[in-house]
């Protein structure tokens, strides 16, 4: 029995499953809650993260300072409040009673309608309070200035802004008495709160207290400020001096700070830099050591191939020559042939020898060395990589240079410029190599590293070629290694980095021992 299958289409929810999860991940960042999250991890990360210690602790301070401004002005706000609204209860109260003293204290004689346009001439000492006279019918009654409130509107209190005003004041009461003189009601008088001036008092009040309050805040922020700095102070100069020992100049020591933690640091500061210091002096005597060691080895080894191998490959060769000689004379025609023949291949052999032999002699330790000017010697070797190469071009500068600086330099520079022309031809696909070497005075700004050259001249060599580039950092090979080795042993420093042309730029800096000699 077959059962009957038909194609259904994918869902959304399935064509979402079988997809990448790693796509889906930038759709669900650019949702609004996402934007929103990055956004403020951003605002984050600029006021607060980005920022130094001490921004961050007067960040602090002014924060706190807000938070306690805020419940200050709540309750100060609820407290006026409350005031306001005893101090309106308690002059409404007071114009109440003055009001019916007044009412029952009025002359017989007295018309109804003076009566009812001096009221509220009597009571103009009532403070937060105000008064209007109403007829029998209800309509207002025209009352006549009052002399005294003219005069003291001269000295009214500028009113609260509307927000202050809205949050001070209490509900607003009215109270209505009625005017009855000898049983027959001639009006009433309206009776409200009138909570502006206090409000205004509050307001003035409050803003006083505000204004001093921010000046001593501020006077107090610009002290704290003085007072972190100080305090903050050593550890920008630990910072600075972290970085010199980063930049290799382990001379750099501390000023010790009074504080007892800060002093502790600087100290064990102090000590490792000076442990530091300590260490390079020996990794430097070690690579004297190391390299007079292996320059001695090489000399050895040399020595040997130059007055052992190559004047016994020469008697091999004049042998093999004598031999091809004496078989000329033999009266044999094949028997001559074939010893001609093998005296020929191992003249062919001797050769390949000594051409190994110049070689290695070259590779180990060039011959001239110390017999041949620096300069010479260099452009030789520079010379033979051109021919070596011809579709290279390799220009080579030298200027103020004296004939030699000495065995442990002139090595030095020797293996610099070979090996960084090795690593030229080879790895950078490069139409022009570069070799520039000239004595010039310290330059402490330009050095690779920082640490100190000394005060007299120094060798500086630069290798730079037009190829592709090198990746920086660039990973030291045994090559490398061993030329930082001998220019470090040296007190020099070596850099690898991107010319301007986008190539590969190797500069060396070897500083000079005091010379009585002149330059050449």
């Amino acid at each position: 029995m077959s059962v009957a299958t038909r194609n259904i289409p994918a869902t959304t929810d399935d064509r979402l499953a079988c997809s990448d999860p790693a796509s889906a991940e930038p759709a669900v960042a650019q949702t609004p809650y996402g934007a929103l999250r990055a956004h403020l991890a951003g605002l984050l990360d600029a006021c607060w993260y980005r920022q130094s210690v001490r921004a961050q602790l007067l960040l602090i301070v002014i924060l706190i300072e807000l938070v306690a401004a805020v419940v200050a002005g709540g309750v100060s706000i609820m407290k006026a409040r409350t005031s306001t609204q005893i101090e309106i209860g308690a002059s409404m109260n007071l114009a109440e009673v003055l009001v019916r003293e007044t009412i029952n204290l009025m002359p017989a004689d007295t018309s109804p309608e003076r009566f009812l346009e001096d009221l509220p001439l009597q009571q103009r000492f009532a403070r937060h309070v105000r008064i209007a006279v109403r007829d029998t019918a209800g309509h207002p009654v025209a009352t006549r200035p009052m002399r005294g409130a003219e005069e003291g509107a001269g000295h009214a209190r500028a009113p609260a802004p509307a927000w202050f005003a809205s949050l001070v004041s209490p509900p607003i009461e009215r109270r209505e008495l009625p005017v009855v003189v000898k049983g027959r009601q001639l009006g009433s008088v309206l009776i409200a709160g009138e909570p502006g001036d206090e409000i205004a008092e509050v307001w003035e009040n409050l803003t006083a207290l505000a204004t001093v309050a921010a000046l001593v805040n501020l006077a107090m922020i610009g002290i704290l400020y003085i007072l972190f700095g100080r305090v903050l102070g050593p550890l920008t100069a630990l910072g600075a001096g972290l970085l010199d020992l980063e930049r290799r100049s382990f001379g750099v020591r501390l000023a010790r700070p009074q504080a007892r933690e800060l002093a502790a640091i600087a100290d064990r500061f102090n000590a490792l830099a000076g442990a530091l210091e300590g260490t390079r002096a020996e990794n430097a005597a070690l690579y004297r050591r190391l390299i007079t060691t292996q320059d001695d080895e090489r000399r050895n080894t040399a020595r040997e191939l130059h007055d052992e191998v190559g004047p016994s490959l020469f008697g091999l060769k004049a042998n093999a020559g004598s031999i091809a000689t004496v078989a000329a004379a033999l009266a044999d025609v094949p028997a001559r042939a074939a010893v001609q023949e093998r005296a020929r291949d191992i003249l062919a052999i001797v050769e390949r020898l000594q051409s190994i032999n110049r070689s290695l002699l070259t590779r180990l330790r060039p011959m001239a060395l110390g017999h041949v000017p620096l300069a010479d010697l260099l452009a030789e070797m520079i010379r033979h990589r051109a021919r070596q190469h011809p579709r290279i071009a390799f220009p080579f500068a030298a200027a103020r240079l004296a004939p030699s600086y000495g065995e442990q330099i002139d090595l030095t520079i020797y293996r610099c410029v070979q090996e960084s022309l090795t690593n030229a031809i080879k790895h950078a696909q490069a139409r022009r190599i570069g070799v520039t070497l000239a004595e010039t005075a310290p330059d402490h700004a330009s050095a690779p590293t920082t640490g100190a050259l000394g005060a007299n001249a120094q060798l500086e060599l630069a290798i730079e070629d037009d190829g592709c580039g090198i990746a920086v950092p660039a990973p030291a090979g045994f090559g490398l290694r061993g030329m930082e080795e001998r220019v470090h042993a040296l007190g020099g420093a070596c850099s690898v980095g991107r010319a301007t042309d986008g190539g590969t730029r190797v500069r060396v800096v070897i500083p000079l021992p005091d010379r009585t000699d002149g330059t050449g």
